[in-house]
């Protein structure tokens, strides 16, 4: 493991192979799957299963689950380490309303009872090490206990009570979703508590190497975990690492960036098996590539990419950017 070790945020419909194996290569030291439910595993889904495939050269790698009830979470992980992770990883965080809405992910912020049991049940049932993802708490009036101690300072040691190996803290409630700044303070007094001997991970705001920095330095975080900066730029992790490192940056023009979407786009048709569907799972990476950013009179010509339904027009497209733009864009970066 490196010293300042970068792990790639388990992200619904963006972290598949196809861009796992792509963050790989440019330097995470850890990548998460999609999360996965828990009683879809248990009933044998076949869209759901599929999310279990992992690749040796992914490794380490964590398969995520999430649910609600003890019992049906420690059937799932059973059946998960029959897929070799490195790392089964549990989602107290997820959000979103159909999934903390249920009960699942964040949702157990408001049952911690519940949470405690589903871990131990999960820690219980296998022998892959077993971590969890969560947020500081459920919404800003739950931050602190009636004693003063922070809510997810106590329940971090409550976990670790139940036998994980890792947390992972995202700096921000469930109410803030994906809004407002992370937080970070708070999981700085999660790692610095001297009742907590499990590595601790940060995630929230992870947006460029000098913001990675700051976090390791600031709040002595094992791990930074990196989430919505990495869409439609994988080498993120690269240039994070050389700044760490005291290393120069590589030069990339954006010939070189628009290659890797390409890239990213054949792994997409290849993963899911239908060259359109593979394009439309690729599109948010186009929308929030930094490459595209800053360019003038550029609108007509993002729709037209994001409307695109073939590769071959895909790739015409880009190939047009490039020449267009790729002078603009040396600039803008200098």
């Amino acid at each position: 493991m490196t010293k300042y070790p970068l792990y790639l945020a388990p992200m619904e419909d963006v972290t598949d192979p196809a861009f796992r194996l792509l963050c790989k290569r440019f330097g995470a030291d850890r990548v998460y799957t999609e999360f996965v439910n828990a009683d879809a595993i248990v009933r044998d889904v076949a869209s759901t299963m599929r999310k279990l495939r992992i690749n040796d050269a992914e490794r380490p790698v964590a398969i995520q689950i999430y649910g609600r009830e003890p019992e049906s979470m420690a059937d799932a992980a059973r059946i998960v380490e029959q897929a070799h992770p490195d790392i089964i990883d549990i989602n107290f965080g997820c959000p979103v309303k159909k999934v903390a809405g249920k009960g699942a992910g964040a949702g157990l912020l408001r049952d911690v009872p519940k949470m405690l049991a589903i871990t131990r049940a999960v820690v219980d049932a296998v022998h892959t090490p077993v971590t969890v993802k969560t947020r500081l708490g459920w919404d800003e009036s739950s931050l602190r206990l009636p004693d003063g101690t922070p809510f997810i300072v106590d329940l971090a040691q409550r976990l670790q009570d139940c036998g994980i190996s890792e947390i992972a803290i995202h700096g921000r409630t469930r109410a803030q979703m994906y809004k407002g700044d992370a937080d970070w303070s708070l999981i700085g007094e999660v790692k610095h508590n001297l009742n907590i001997h499990i590595p601790v991970i940060g995630n929230g705001d992870i947006t460029d190497p000098v913001r990675a920095r700051q976090c390791f330095d600031q709040y002595g975080v094992d791990a930074v975990m990196i989430g919505r900066a990495t869409f439609g730029c994988p080498w993120i992790f690269e240039d994070i690492r050389c700044y760490l490192e005291g290393r120069e940056l590589p030069r990339r023009s954006m010939s070189w960036c628009m290659d890797v979407l390409k890239e990213h786009v054949e792994r997409s048709i290849e993963w899911v098996g239908d060259e359109r569907k593979g394009i439309v799972h690729s599109r948010r990476h186009f929308a929030a590539s930094p490459i595209l950013k800053g360019l003038p009179d550029f609108r007509q010509t993002r729709i037209s990419l994001l409307r695109a339904e073939t590769k071959a027009e895909v790739f015409a497209i880009m190939d047009q950017i490039v020449d267009e733009y790729g002078a603009l864009y040396e600039q803008l970066k200098k």
